[in-house]
Order: C-alpha cells, then sequence, then structure tokens
C-alpha cells in the first residue's frame, strides 16, 4: 500500500497551518508523515522539505510558534482583491492555460522584487537541512517564459534551496528563481496543489491552505484531480482550513505574524480530524 502526502500552496501562514494539521494528526495518533512520496507546492513545498530534514514534528512545529526559531521572514503586503486584478489585466487575452501562465511569468519577470539573492537566504533559514532527502520528494514550479511545469526531485541535479524558492517563487512579490539559466516561478501557477503529481499512489492526503481556490486559471484543478485519482482507484482524503483556521492565517497569508495563531488553529483542527488511514511510520 502506497501513500502519498500532497502539500499545497498559502503563503508563511500556510507553512505554519500545514505544519500544525500534521502535529494535530500526529497528537491524535495519525502520523500521516512517513508517507513514501511527498508532492510540494509553494508553501507546501517548504513544508515537505522540512519532512525530510531530519527533524520531528515537535521540533518542526516550534521553528512555527517560537519567535527565537522562527524563519528570517521579509514582510510582505499583499492585496489579495488587487493582486487578482493586476494578474487578470496581464492575463485577460490569453487564449489557453498555457498562454495564461506565460502571461503570468511575463509580470513576475517585469515585477520589482527583493533581490533573488535576498530571496533565497530566506527559503535557506527556512529549511533545516539543504540536502535533498532519500524518499522521494517532487516540488513543482513553471517555467517563467514557457509556462511549462517543471518537477524538482533528488534526481534533477537542481539544490533543494533553488528548488524550494522556486516554487515558492509567487509572482510580483518574490523575484523568480534562475535555474540551469532560466526563471522558475511559483508552482501555484499551474495548481494550488498539484495533487495530480501523486498518480498511482494507493492513498493521497492532500493538505490545501488554499482549499480548493486556484490562484490562477488551472487545467489540474484539485476538484477534478480528485476525482481522476479517485477513479483511478486510489483512497483520497483534502483536508482544508476549518472557520478558525481561515481566521488564523487572514487576509494576508504572506505576513510573518500569521505563523503563531495558523499552526495553533491548524494543530487543534489537526487533532480532530478522523482519518481512515495514518499511524506511527504510515
Amino acid at each position: 500500500m502506497s501513500d502519498a502526502l500532497v502539500l499545497g500552496g498559502g503563503g508563511v501562514g500556510g507553512i505554519a497551518w500545514i505544519t500544525g494539521v500534521l502535529t494535530g494528526l500526529a497528537d491524535g495518533g495519525r502520523d500521516v508523515t512517513g508517507a513514501g512520496l511527498l508532492v510540494g507546492t509553494s508553501a507546501g513545498s517548504a513544508v515537505a522539505a522540512q519532512l525530510g530534514s531530519g527533524l520531528g514534528l515537535s521540533e518542526l512545529y516550534a521553528r512555527q510558534v517560537d519567535p527565537a526559531l522562527q524563519a528570517a521572514e521579509i514582510p510582505a503586503v499583499m492585496d489579495l482583491e488587487k493582486f487578482a486584478a493586476e494578474i487578470g489585466a496581464a492575463t485577460s487575452a490569453a487564449a489557453s492555460v498555457p498562454e495564461l501562465r506565460r502571461a503570468v511569468g511575463r509580470v513576475a519577470l517585469a515585477a520589482r522584487t527583493v533581490p533573488e539573492a535576498a530571496r533565497r537566504a530566506v527559503i535557506e533559514s527556512r529549511l533545516p537541512s539543504h540536502g535533498w532527502p532519500e524518499r522521494a520528494l517532487r516540488i513543482v514550479a513553471v517555467d517563467a517564459e514557457s509556462g511549462e511545469p517543471r518537477v524538482f526531485d533528488r534526481d534533477s541535479g537542481v539544490p533543494l534551496v533553488d528548488a524550494v524558492a522556486a516554487s515558492c517563487a509567487v509572482p510580483g512579490v518574490w523575484p523568480p528563481v534562475t535555474i540551469d539559466g532560466r526563471g522558475y516561478v511559483d508552482g501555484g501557477v499551474r495548481s494550488a496543489t498539484n495533487a495530480d503529481y501523486a498518480r498511482g499512489a494507493d492513498r493521497v492526503l492532500v493538505i490545501a491552505p488554499m482549499g480548493a481556490t486556484e490562484p490562477f486559471p488551472s487545467d489540474q484543478p484539485l476538484e477534478r484531480v480528485v476525482e481522476e485519482l479517485r477513479a483511478q482507484g486510489a483512497e483520497v482524503v483534502v483536508v482544508t482550513p476549518d472557520e478558525a483556521s481561515r481566521a488564523a492565517m487572514g487576509d494576508n497569508p504572506l505576513d510573518p505574524a500569521t505563523r503563531r495563531p495558523a499552526a495553533e488553529a491548524g494543530r487543534e483542527q489537526g487533532r480532530g480530524l478522523d482519518l481512515p488511514w495514518g499511524g506511527a511510520g504510515a
């Protein structure tokens, strides 16, 4: 029986919430972090990489709620309505999803942001280990010019920090990440979860800070992918924020101040989840 853990995007608040949910599940005897396959997008890529670092959930949770242990984040002010309007204007003429992704990439490449090196330092501080884990880990980003997705893993020849930085490069907010001479942006440009990359697993747990919402029009929306996975015989469970968790993450998921409340709300939610599987080493 093969298990996949799919972790979606949602900013620093999403990182904290996912970590809280996983910790709460473990509190209730449902430790799912031993899944054979991890698929990470944006915030989820950071958590997936952290799970392969050798630190336990209690330590990873502490890194979200203890100010002395928190990563050195760069505060970002994000007006979601304005962001959506700007992206909508830039992509209004796109006739297809790949064309739309290329339009988003152009926005990202033209945006004035913090230097790429400064953003990379943030990702370095998020990850307890900078080496790829031995287990299967897939991190999704999008080529800013071609609009094509790229899945990074330990065989890709790309450093883990760069892969996570690329997957977390929110267009217009953070700089595209240069890998092999090309710029890459947030994997959420393709899908907030990219759950289709878990195909082949018998059991799939999707933890989605943004719910079923796609930040950009997607040809792999979560609800459809879940239906397809189930039709292929997989048992699929999707966890989305409850009301308390949504309130804790607030309107700006990029605000570092959301970390502690989001982690605490996620842990409480995780404790109350009744999964059909999970356990020590599961």
